[in-house]
């Protein structure tokens, strides 16, 4: 995948940490201890491969004596990211992900929106905002899904509750289109997906999205999101607690084919419904 002017700058953000490590005499695992994580991920945050949440470039700024420079560095890149700052981190992983599984209770998700979908969401959330604003906000959501497009896409496992099928986002007409792109991409096996019915009834993490990301060369993460905050968790107990919560949800959702069915069938009421209006 190429690179983008976002990846060339955290490349900067790393070759800048390992000059300044290098320049205080400390291996990558001495910073690592201090600021708590391990020297393997002072080493990804080195290379760009992964992006340092604002706590961690606080903590470096403490430990290699450097001002706040990381900090203000950090702040700067989140700034001319197209995604909210506390997605911006997960965003990123997703790039590099090898397996990635989601759950969303309520709504379909952003790797898999159609532009009209994409769009009615950001304008329901800021409905007095510019044109302009909702349709970079939309372009930025958009073009995240260019991953599912790349030869090296990651393994893509979702399981959508039945609700986010029903909720007419954008109308009839717009959730029709939604839910047959889906099925489309379900057809040629870029994404698997499986629906977790109403008859299902009560079931883990109930409300609550979870996104969980593998890598070639790095431990797994989890990540969640409440009201305009997000946590990207790598603590292997935690992290192994929301894999076996997935694993739950997987048992109570309907097989692969029959989750299909189902989506198809909701289309075709939408589809019904907007020849009606």
């Amino acid at each position: 995948m190429a690179k983008g002017k976002q990846d060339e700058a955290w490349e900067f953000f790393g070759e800048l940490l390992k000059d300044r490590r290098e320049a205080a005499g400390l291996s990558q695992s001495e910073p690592g201890a201090r600021v708590f994580v391990s020297g393997g991920y002072i080493g990804l945050f080195e290379q760009g491969v992964r992006k340092p949440q604002l706590d961690v470039a606080k903590r470096i700024d403490e430990v290699l004596q450097t001002g706040g420079i990381f900090e203000r560095t950090w702040r700067k890149l989140i700034n001319k990211s197209p995604y909210a700052s506390y997605f911006q981190a997960a965003a990123d992983l997703e790039d590099i992900a090898t397996k990635i599984c989601e759950f969303e209770s309520t709504a379909i998700p952003g790797l898999l929106q159609t532009p009209a979908y994409a769009k009615a969401v950001v304008h329901a959330s800021n409905p007095l905002a510019t044109e302009e604003y909702v349709a970079d906000t939309v372009e930025g959501r958009l073009k995240r899904s260019a991953i599912l497009r790349d030869v090296t896409r990651p393994v893509y496992w979702v399981i959508l509750h039945e609700t986010a099928l029903r909720i007419p986002v954008g109308g009839p007409a717009v959730m029709a289109e939604q839910l047959d792109h889906l099925v489309a991409q379900a057809r040629a096996r870029i994404v698997l997906i499986q629906v977790l019915p109403y008859a299902a009834g009560a079931y883990p993490q109930m409300g609550k999205p979870l996104k969980l990301m593998e890598f070639a060369d790095a431990p797994p993460t989890a990540y969640t999101e409440a009201v305009y905050s997000g946590n990207l968790l790598d603590d292997p107990a935690v992290v192994k607690r929301a894999q076996d919560t997935y694993d739950l949800l997987r048992a109570a959702a309907l097989s692969p084919e029959v989750s299909l069915a189902l989506i198809e069938s909701a289309a075709e009421d939408f589809r019904r419904c907007a020849s009606t209006t």
